[in-house]
């Protein structure tokens, strides 16, 4: 019952300290904005059938999606919508595919990671001229259109927004007499304490496999806190890469000692499922996870065993935070753009929206979600704390205007196997990504 009522509730309280200084909008739709079903642009009333794809996929988002597309449909019946849902590791290859070989797609899931590759291969329709008819965008709230935006243009209407916290056993820290960890250096010594193979325990959900970057790049940017260049965050305020440090150096090697000390040998291939799974499991007793997790925690894990916390923090003290999000935007080649962005303004309305992240424990996207109840619960009190804190917790903006922003996860990844393996030093593996980022910026148009 508590995991249940637990599951119900989250966080407006955070929601709404996340979203001081937006402009207050209308939140309700007229007759004819196009999230109420009307006609936004003159469309007429055709037969059209819209192909949809979505990137961050998993059954149980996918139903959600389904019947969100159920309603569209009952309110538009001259709209058809067709949803294609690749399994999450292999969506963003699918809709590469997809978009080089210009195949049927109106509507895809742009992420804060893909949108630079795609707007800058021509494959996304800026979405600018049509949310200026679009009562709605007054209340969606200033990050979400940030993390929507490279340059002047807005590319995609953000669906909901991810921040990371940690996620820990209480009932194993207070076994051990720990505390929950404050800095990275902490984190990495409680889950050596915690780890013990002959019972199956381990203290870290290690991530090798898909997104394995999320770690080093977080513990990396966190040591160099200092020298970080807000505007550019791969890169120190001098303009050499983070890699180049003797900070990185430092950061990674503490990586390389949680992987062998205080995880799961097979985490090395480890993606988001398995990292999740091995937590509500009761395999292992940190994971670091973004609130879309929160769902499979509390329904299958006794809610009291799990505890919260920030971040950690570097050696100053500090630490950088990232809001990052995925959400709908439009092909270029579209044919049917009209309709295409009546199905976006349709799901991204407030009440679609709030919905959507409720069932999917995202942070919603408008400012009139902060006072729904179900946005309240202490499962997000750690989030609350951080947004509360900007100086100690500072919101830095995922790194999107390079291109090559959507091949770091997979040239780290395999760089990262190659280390944990042995089969590269810290030395080799931070001169590897050092290159690939000063080289992305010597190529940048």
């Amino acid at each position: 019952m508590a995991a249940k009522k637990a599951k119900k509730m989250l966080f407006g309280a955070f929601a709404g300290t996340l979203l001081l200084g937006v402009v207050a909008g209308c939140g309700s739709n007229t007759d004819n904005s196009p999230s109420s079903g009307g006609d936004n642009k003159g469309s007429s009333n055709k037969k059209v059938t819209l192909r949809m794809i979505e990137s961050l996929t998993s059954p149980a988002r996918t139903t959600v999606l389904k019947k969100m597309i159920s309603d569209f449909e009952t309110a538009n019946p001259n709209i058809k919508v067709e949803l294609i849902s690749p399994p999450f590791d292999q969506a963003d290859n699918k809709i590469k595919t997809i978009l080089g070989a210009k195949q049927d797609l109106d509507v895809l899931e742009v992420r804060d990671l893909t949108v630079s590759e795609f707007s800058n291969n021509g494959y996304l329709e800026p979405l600018n001229d049509y949310v200026k008819d679009w009562a709605d965008f007054a209340t969606e709230v200033d990050v979400a259109k940030s993390v929507a935006t490279l340059g002047d243009n807005l590319y995609f209407i953000t669906n909901g927004m991810y921040q990371r916290q940690m996620f820990y056993r209480k009932d194993w820290f207070q076994e051990l007499g720990i505390q929950p960890p404050t800095n990275y250096e902490e984190m990495v010594a409680a889950a050596i304490k915690m780890t013990d193979p002959g019972k199956n325990r381990y203290g870290f959900s290690f991530r090798g496999g898909a997104g394995a970057n999320g770690v080093p790049d977080t513990i990396i940017l966190n040591q160099n806190f200092d020298n970080i260049d807000h505007d550019d965050s791969m890169f120190l305020k001098d303009g050499k890469t983070m890699f180049s440090t003797p900070e990185a150096k430092q950061a990674l090697e503490l990586y390389v000692k949680l992987y062998k000390e205080g995880s799961p040998k097979d985490s090395i291939n480890w993606g988001y499922q398995e990292q999740v799974q091995a937590f509500t499991s009761g395999v292992t007793g940190i994971l670091l996870q973004d609130p879309d997790a929160i769902p499979a925690l509390v329904e299958k894990m006794d809610v009291n065993t799990i505890g919260t916390a920030p971040m950690p923090k570097g050696p100053s003290g500090k630490a950088f935070t990232a809001t990052g999000g995925g959400g709908w935007g439009i092909t270029q080649y579209s044919k049917n753009k009209e309709e295409a962005f009546k199905l976006i303004a349709f799901l991204s309305s407030p009440e679609q929206n709030t919905y959507f992240a409720k069932e999917t424990a995202l942070i919603p996207i408008h400012s009139t979600a902060s006072s729904d109840p179900f946005f309240q619960t202490d499962m997000y009190k750690s989030l609350l704390d951080m947004a509360s804190k900007p100086d100690e917790f500072v919101n830095l903006k995922a790194n999107t205007k390079y291109p090559g922003t959507g091949q770091w996860g997979q040239v780290a990844m395999d760089a990262g196997q190659a280390l944990l393996l042995g089969a590269a030093t810290v030395d080799d593996t931070l001169k590897k990504w050092d290159k690939f980022w000063a080289d992305q910026r010597a190529n940048l148009k």
